[in-house]
Protein backbone atom coordinates (compact mmCIF):
# COMPACT_ATOMS: atom_id res chain seq x y z
CA UNK A 1 0.00 0.00 0.00
CA UNK A 2 2.56 2.62 0.99
CA UNK A 3 4.53 1.59 -2.54
CA UNK A 4 1.33 2.19 -4.43
CA UNK A 5 1.19 5.38 -2.37
CA UNK A 6 4.49 6.40 -3.09
CA UNK A 7 4.73 5.78 -7.02
CA UNK A 8 1.27 8.16 -7.43
CA UNK A 9 3.06 10.99 -5.46
CA UNK A 10 5.89 10.76 -7.92
CA UNK A 11 3.93 10.02 -10.74
CA UNK A 12 1.69 13.25 -9.75
CA UNK A 13 5.31 15.18 -9.25
CA UNK A 14 6.72 14.14 -12.70
CA UNK A 15 3.22 15.59 -14.61
CA UNK A 16 3.34 19.33 -12.87
CA UNK A 17 7.10 18.92 -13.53
CA UNK A 18 6.19 18.32 -17.18
CA UNK A 19 3.05 21.19 -17.31
CA UNK A 20 5.59 23.50 -16.25
CA UNK A 21 7.73 23.14 -19.05
CA UNK A 22 7.83 25.11 -22.51
CA UNK A 23 6.46 22.09 -24.88
CA UNK A 24 2.61 21.78 -24.22
CA UNK A 25 0.64 18.35 -24.01
CA UNK A 26 -1.41 17.60 -26.68
CA UNK A 27 -4.73 19.09 -26.12
CA UNK A 28 -3.56 21.67 -23.52
CA UNK A 29 -3.24 25.09 -24.13
CA UNK A 30 0.08 27.17 -24.37
CA UNK A 31 1.71 28.90 -21.21
CA UNK A 32 -0.51 31.98 -20.38
CA UNK A 33 -3.38 31.05 -22.41
CA UNK A 34 -7.04 29.28 -21.57
CA UNK A 35 -8.30 26.57 -23.35
CA UNK A 36 -11.94 27.32 -24.75
CA UNK A 37 -12.31 30.89 -23.87
CA UNK A 38 -9.52 32.92 -25.80
CA UNK A 39 -9.88 30.60 -28.83
CA UNK A 40 -13.22 30.96 -29.54
CA UNK A 41 -15.55 32.92 -27.18
CA UNK A 42 -13.13 36.44 -26.82
CA UNK A 43 -11.12 36.52 -30.20
CA UNK A 44 -12.56 37.14 -33.25
CA UNK A 45 -13.58 34.02 -35.10
CA UNK A 46 -15.54 32.39 -38.08
CA UNK A 47 -15.71 29.68 -40.63
CA UNK A 48 -15.54 32.45 -43.57
CA UNK A 49 -16.17 35.64 -43.70
CA UNK A 50 -17.95 37.21 -47.15
CA UNK A 51 -16.99 41.27 -47.45
CA UNK A 52 -19.33 43.49 -49.68
CA UNK A 53 -17.93 47.49 -49.98
CA UNK A 54 -20.42 49.65 -50.90
CA UNK A 55 -19.62 53.82 -52.30
CA UNK A 56 -19.28 57.41 -51.15
CA UNK A 57 -21.61 57.59 -48.09
CA UNK A 58 -20.94 59.25 -44.92
CA UNK A 59 -22.35 57.61 -42.03
CA UNK A 60 -25.52 59.91 -41.21
CA UNK A 61 -26.44 59.21 -45.43
CA UNK A 62 -26.87 55.48 -43.85
CA UNK A 63 -27.69 55.23 -40.55
CA UNK A 64 -31.10 56.14 -39.99
CA UNK A 65 -31.77 57.82 -43.29
CA UNK A 66 -35.30 56.41 -44.84
CA UNK A 67 -33.59 55.79 -48.08
CA UNK A 68 -31.76 53.08 -46.69
CA UNK A 69 -34.49 50.79 -45.33
CA UNK A 70 -33.42 47.62 -46.04
CA UNK A 71 -30.22 47.99 -44.59
CA UNK A 72 -31.81 50.18 -40.95
CA UNK A 73 -35.00 48.05 -40.75
CA UNK A 74 -33.31 44.53 -41.85
CA UNK A 75 -29.47 44.71 -41.59
CA UNK A 76 -28.95 46.89 -38.54
CA UNK A 77 -31.19 45.25 -35.79
CA UNK A 78 -29.14 41.46 -36.29
CA UNK A 79 -25.71 43.52 -36.70
CA UNK A 80 -22.97 45.20 -34.45
CA UNK A 81 -22.54 48.75 -35.75
CA UNK A 82 -19.29 50.02 -35.61
CA UNK A 83 -20.30 53.36 -34.81
CA UNK A 84 -17.09 55.08 -34.94
CA UNK A 85 -15.44 53.66 -38.46
CA UNK A 86 -13.45 55.52 -40.64
CA UNK A 87 -11.69 55.23 -44.14
CA UNK A 88 -8.49 55.75 -44.86
CA UNK A 89 -8.56 58.53 -47.26
CA UNK A 90 -9.79 60.07 -50.18
CA UNK A 91 -10.40 58.84 -53.07
CA UNK A 92 -11.70 55.70 -53.29
CA UNK A 93 -8.68 53.67 -54.79
CA UNK A 94 -6.50 53.96 -51.81
CA UNK A 95 -9.33 52.64 -49.40
CA UNK A 96 -9.67 49.48 -51.41
CA UNK A 97 -5.67 48.64 -51.15
CA UNK A 98 -5.37 49.50 -47.88
CA UNK A 99 -8.69 47.48 -47.02
CA UNK A 100 -6.62 44.48 -48.95
CA UNK A 101 -3.01 44.80 -48.08
CA UNK A 102 -2.63 47.13 -45.28
CA UNK A 103 -1.31 49.83 -47.26
CA UNK A 104 -2.11 52.48 -49.68
CA UNK A 105 0.90 51.46 -51.98
CA UNK A 106 1.91 54.78 -52.26
CA UNK A 107 -1.03 55.24 -54.04
CA UNK A 108 -3.25 58.66 -53.28
CA UNK A 109 -5.42 58.66 -56.66
CA UNK A 110 -7.28 56.48 -58.34
CA UNK A 111 -5.37 56.24 -61.68
CA UNK A 112 -5.00 52.90 -63.67
CA UNK A 113 -2.95 50.27 -64.09
CA UNK A 114 -0.78 49.48 -61.29
CA UNK A 115 1.24 46.38 -60.12
CA UNK A 116 2.43 45.32 -56.97
CA UNK A 117 4.08 42.61 -55.74
CA UNK A 118 3.99 42.92 -51.90
CA UNK A 119 1.98 40.80 -49.29
CA UNK A 120 -1.55 41.02 -48.99
CA UNK A 121 -4.64 39.27 -47.12
CA UNK A 122 -5.66 37.37 -50.55
CA UNK A 123 -2.32 35.96 -51.37
CA UNK A 124 -1.87 34.85 -47.73
CA UNK A 125 -4.64 32.79 -47.56
CA UNK A 126 -3.68 31.18 -50.97
CA UNK A 127 -0.65 30.74 -49.41
CA UNK A 128 -2.10 29.03 -46.39
CA UNK A 129 -4.12 26.39 -48.71
CA UNK A 130 -7.20 28.86 -47.73
CA UNK A 131 -9.32 30.20 -50.56
CA UNK A 132 -9.84 33.67 -51.59
CA UNK A 133 -12.16 34.83 -54.05
CA UNK A 134 -12.90 38.49 -55.12
CA UNK A 135 -16.05 39.28 -57.59
CA UNK A 136 -16.81 42.41 -59.12
CA UNK A 137 -20.02 42.41 -60.52
CA UNK A 138 -20.25 44.22 -64.43
CA UNK A 139 -16.79 43.22 -65.06
CA UNK A 140 -16.88 41.79 -68.68
CA UNK A 141 -15.10 38.51 -68.11
CA UNK A 142 -13.20 36.54 -65.20
CA UNK A 143 -9.59 37.46 -64.79
CA UNK A 144 -10.17 40.95 -67.10
CA UNK A 145 -7.36 43.49 -66.32
CA UNK A 146 -9.06 46.25 -68.06
CA UNK A 147 -8.87 49.66 -66.18
CA UNK A 148 -12.89 50.45 -67.05
CA UNK A 149 -15.76 48.13 -68.72
CA UNK A 150 -19.05 50.10 -68.42
CA UNK A 151 -20.27 50.09 -64.85
CA UNK A 152 -16.95 48.14 -64.18
CA UNK A 153 -13.71 50.31 -62.62
CA UNK A 154 -10.63 48.82 -61.26
CA UNK A 155 -10.11 51.06 -59.01
CA UNK A 156 -12.79 49.68 -56.98
CA UNK A 157 -10.64 46.10 -57.67
CA UNK A 158 -7.74 46.04 -55.59
CA UNK A 159 -6.85 42.19 -55.98
CA UNK A 160 -6.32 42.73 -59.61
CA UNK A 161 -3.54 44.52 -59.10
CA UNK A 162 -1.05 42.29 -57.44
CA UNK A 163 0.65 39.62 -58.98
CA UNK A 164 0.63 37.11 -56.47
CA UNK A 165 -3.23 36.53 -56.60
CA UNK A 166 -4.10 34.62 -59.62
CA UNK A 167 -6.09 35.69 -62.63
CA UNK A 168 -8.68 32.21 -61.29
CA UNK A 169 -9.63 34.59 -58.15
CA UNK A 170 -10.75 37.74 -59.92
CA UNK A 171 -14.30 36.75 -60.97
CA UNK A 172 -17.19 38.38 -62.19
CA UNK A 173 -20.27 38.66 -59.68
CA UNK A 174 -23.72 37.46 -61.34
CA UNK A 175 -25.84 36.64 -58.31
CA UNK A 176 -25.17 34.37 -55.12
CA UNK A 177 -21.92 31.85 -55.10
CA UNK A 178 -21.20 30.06 -52.06
CA UNK A 179 -18.44 31.98 -50.21
CA UNK A 180 -14.35 30.94 -49.86
CA UNK A 181 -12.70 31.64 -46.68
CA UNK A 182 -12.88 35.41 -48.14
CA UNK A 183 -15.02 36.74 -50.50
CA UNK A 184 -15.41 40.40 -51.09
CA UNK A 185 -17.76 41.20 -53.49
CA UNK A 186 -17.94 44.77 -55.18
CA UNK A 187 -21.27 45.52 -56.49
CA UNK A 188 -20.87 48.20 -60.11
CA UNK A 189 -20.67 51.74 -60.00
CA UNK A 190 -24.27 52.25 -60.06
CA UNK A 191 -25.32 49.69 -57.07
CA UNK A 192 -22.84 50.23 -55.04
CA UNK A 193 -24.24 53.90 -54.96
CA UNK A 194 -21.29 55.67 -56.33
CA UNK A 195 -23.05 56.85 -59.15
CA UNK A 196 -26.55 55.81 -58.61
CA UNK A 197 -29.23 56.74 -55.55
CA UNK A 198 -28.63 55.21 -51.82
CA UNK A 199 -32.40 53.77 -52.79
CA UNK A 200 -30.73 51.97 -55.42
CA UNK A 201 -27.65 50.44 -53.41
CA UNK A 202 -30.03 49.58 -50.78
CA UNK A 203 -32.69 47.76 -53.10
CA UNK A 204 -29.18 45.99 -54.56
CA UNK A 205 -28.15 44.51 -50.91
CA UNK A 206 -31.97 43.49 -50.16
CA UNK A 207 -31.98 41.69 -53.39
CA UNK A 208 -28.24 40.19 -53.05
CA UNK A 209 -27.68 39.53 -49.60
CA UNK A 210 -30.48 37.14 -48.07
CA UNK A 211 -28.90 34.07 -49.32
CA UNK A 212 -25.41 35.21 -48.16
CA UNK A 213 -26.63 35.88 -44.63
CA UNK A 214 -28.65 32.41 -44.59
CA UNK A 215 -24.96 30.52 -45.52
CA UNK A 216 -23.50 32.63 -42.84
CA UNK A 217 -25.80 31.74 -40.33
CA UNK A 218 -26.08 27.79 -41.44
CA UNK A 219 -22.44 27.72 -41.49
CA UNK A 220 -20.83 29.72 -38.77
CA UNK A 221 -19.91 32.64 -41.52
CA UNK A 222 -19.29 36.10 -41.06
CA UNK A 223 -20.75 38.48 -43.15
CA UNK A 224 -19.32 42.03 -43.16
CA UNK A 225 -20.65 45.27 -44.86
CA UNK A 226 -18.61 48.87 -44.95
CA UNK A 227 -18.27 51.55 -47.37
CA UNK A 228 -15.21 52.78 -49.10
CA UNK A 229 -14.81 56.34 -47.88
CA UNK A 230 -17.07 59.16 -46.78
CA UNK A 231 -18.44 61.03 -49.33
CA UNK A 232 -19.25 64.10 -48.72
CA UNK A 233 -16.93 64.02 -46.07
CA UNK A 234 -19.14 66.16 -44.03
CA UNK A 235 -17.19 66.32 -40.87
CA UNK A 236 -13.38 65.34 -42.09
CA UNK A 237 -13.82 62.64 -40.42
CA UNK A 238 -14.20 60.45 -43.12
CA UNK A 239 -16.57 58.28 -40.94
CA UNK A 240 -18.54 55.45 -42.88
CA UNK A 241 -20.94 52.73 -41.68
CA UNK A 242 -19.76 49.44 -40.96
CA UNK A 243 -21.63 46.58 -40.03
CA UNK A 244 -20.89 42.85 -38.67
CA UNK A 245 -24.13 39.77 -38.99
CA UNK A 246 -23.07 36.04 -37.98
CA UNK A 247 -23.99 33.70 -35.48
CA UNK A 248 -21.04 34.79 -33.67
CA UNK A 249 -21.76 38.49 -33.39
CA UNK A 250 -23.66 40.13 -30.10
CA UNK A 251 -26.22 42.84 -31.91
CA UNK A 252 -25.62 46.57 -31.12
CA UNK A 253 -23.61 49.81 -31.17
CA UNK A 254 -19.75 49.65 -30.89
CA UNK A 255 -17.99 52.72 -30.27
CA UNK A 256 -14.44 51.44 -30.91
CA UNK A 257 -12.76 53.65 -33.12
CA UNK A 258 -11.46 51.77 -35.98
CA UNK A 259 -10.70 51.53 -39.60
CA UNK A 260 -10.32 49.43 -42.71
CA UNK A 261 -6.60 48.41 -41.44
CA UNK A 262 -9.24 47.20 -38.29
CA UNK A 263 -10.96 45.26 -40.22
CA UNK A 264 -8.57 43.66 -41.97
CA UNK A 265 -6.36 42.78 -39.32
CA UNK A 266 -9.58 41.17 -37.80
CA UNK A 267 -9.91 39.22 -40.90
CA UNK A 268 -6.45 37.98 -40.41
CA UNK A 269 -6.67 37.05 -36.76
CA UNK A 270 -9.74 35.13 -37.71
CA UNK A 271 -7.84 32.99 -40.34
CA UNK A 272 -4.33 33.43 -38.23
CA UNK A 273 -2.72 34.89 -40.50
CA UNK A 274 0.64 37.16 -40.12
CA UNK A 275 -0.96 41.06 -40.24
CA UNK A 276 -0.14 43.31 -42.77
CA UNK A 277 1.45 46.69 -43.12
CA UNK A 278 -0.63 49.16 -41.20
CA UNK A 279 -3.12 46.68 -40.31
CA UNK A 280 -0.21 45.50 -37.79
CA UNK A 281 -1.05 48.77 -35.84
CA UNK A 282 -4.28 48.52 -35.65
CA UNK A 283 -6.49 46.49 -33.40
CA UNK A 284 -9.51 43.72 -33.92
CA UNK A 285 -13.02 44.52 -33.25
CA UNK A 286 -13.87 43.57 -29.60
CA UNK A 287 -16.83 42.93 -27.36
CA UNK A 288 -19.13 41.64 -30.33
CA UNK A 289 -18.27 38.36 -30.20
CA UNK A 290 -20.32 35.26 -28.83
Amino acid sequence: MKRSWLLAVLVAAFCAGCLGSSAALPGTAPAGRSVGTVNRNTAPHASSVLVVIMENRDYDLIIGSKDAPYINKQLVPQAALMTNSHAIGHPSQPNYLAFFSGSTQGINDDSCPHTFNTVNVGEELLAARSTFDGYSESMPSDGFTGCYSGEYARKHNPWVNFTNVPASSNLVYQGYVTPSTLTIVVPNLCHDMHDCSTQTGDQWLKTNLPPFLKYGKNHDGLFVLTWDEAAPDKNGQNQIATLLIGPMIKPGKYAQKISHYSVLRTIEDIFSLACTAKACQAHDLTGMWR
